[in-house]
């Protein structure tokens, strides 16, 4: 991540990484974007985030061997079952370069934090 402070978009955020990474990278921003098509895309806390309502949903960045997903430690917790080949922390999983990327893992990730940020339990909604 390094050499990406003042990056306005997350088209310049991808674009400073090798083709490989952008590719991944591409290809989870396309998956929270399906998943969340009305969220905004953003740059956040110097890294790609995608906001509901105003809300932060997920982040996720790159690095040299991984990628680098953070869908609150609520979805992290929701399917720590499935994320348990990975490394990961309270709100964070990693995602290595070079092997498959989980997609459909992801996306219900993403479709989780939808529901939580639009769902009841929301306060002042």
């Amino acid at each position: 991540m390094e050499g990406h402070s003042g990056i306005g978009s997350i088209d310049e955020y991808i674009a400073g990484f090798p083709l490989e990474t952008q590719r991944v990278l591409g290809e989870v921003r396309a998956v929270i974007r399906e998943a969340a098509p009305a969220a905004v895309e953003r740059i956040s806390y110097a890294i790609p985030t995608f906001d509901l309502n105003g809300r932060h949903l997920v982040h996720f960045a790159g690095y040299s061997r991984h990628v680098g997903f953070y869908p609150a430690p609520s979805a992290i917790e929701a399917f720590s079952e499935e994320l348990r080949p990975y490394r990961r922390a309270k709100g964070s999983v990693q995602f290595p370069l070079g092997q498959p990327l989980p997609v459909d893992l992801i996306r219900r990730m993403v479709e989780f934090r939808v529901g939580e940020e639009l769902g009841p339990r929301r306060k002042g909604g």
